[in-house]
């Protein structure tokens, strides 16, 4: 049997009983719920909810959830109470894949579903395992994270870069495991965020994600920047989340 912690540990704080609607934002790989510390609370009528993994920050002694469908599972049993209104699930790079297959878990299981799915810098499920992280080494990804503590606006401290590292190479072997054998259409509108300064995923590369989609469901877009930019929560993606929610 599966052990689920506490809702509260998966969430940095409860979400507020009067939001319109909820948006669960899953972390990009080797990092915490407090990369969102740079987002508003809300956009519009939506609460932004940053989602807290096992094995970093303040849940660093658990152990790592391992695969995505395991981390999908426990992430829908813990989120379960925070289901009551309409909600999406959002996430960049390797989190894109995180938000999806928790997507994928609730539709399967019969849970509320996600009204929609916003997929940032990630290709399709099915297209995967596919980025230039899943052949770094560990030296190589050490280089990678520090460069990414940086430009989310902290220090570099070598004891706690390497235990950010450590989890880290198992979010990666996490991803290197991902892939569906063909597309699923999800009764959600799946929204395919790219950037235009994106070195890691073309947005080119993202457009597997339309088999994902009913028709008149899919709704891709290109935003101005590279590939970190979204941690700045530039209007245009905030914009985009407001309005994919139908606020």
């Amino acid at each position: 049997m599966t052990t689920v912690s506490k809702p509260g540990r998966w969430l940095l704080r409860r979400p507020s009983p009067d939001a319109a609607a909820r948006l669960f934002c899953f972390p990009y790989s080797g990092c915490g719920a407090s990369m969102y510390n740079g987002w508003p609370r809300r956009t519009g009528g939506v609460e932004l909810c940053a989602v807290q993994l096992p094995a970093r920050e303040n849940r660093m002694r658990e152990p790592h959830h391992g695969s995505y469908e395991s981390l999908a599972e426990q992430a829908a049993e813990a989120l379960a109470p925070y289901l009551d209104r309409p909600f999406g699930v959002f996430g960049h790079c390797g989190g894109a894949l995180a938000a999806f297959a928790t997507a994928l878990h609730l539709q399967r299981t019969g849970r509320p579903a996600p009204t929609a799915v916003f997929v940032s810098s990630q290709v399709a499920p099915h297209q995967g395992p596919y980025g230039r992280f899943l052949g770094l080494g560990r030296d190589e990804l050490r280089e990678e994270l520090a460069r990414l503590t940086v430009s989310m606006g902290g220090r570099v401290q070598p004891s706690a870069l390497d235990l950010a590292l450590d989890v880290l190479e198992q979010d990666v072997a996490g991803n290197r495991n991902y892939r569906l054998d063909a597309p699923v259409v999800l009764d959600a509108a799946v929204h395919a965020i790219g950037w235009s300064g994106d070195v890691e995923i073309r947005p080119d590369q993202m457009d597997g994600w339309r088999e994902y989609a009913a028709p008149g469901r899919y709704h891709p877009v290109v935003l101005a920047g590279e590939h970190h930019a979204f941690l700045k929560a530039p209007a245009e993606l905030m914009a985009r989340f407001t309005e994919g929610l139908a606020l």
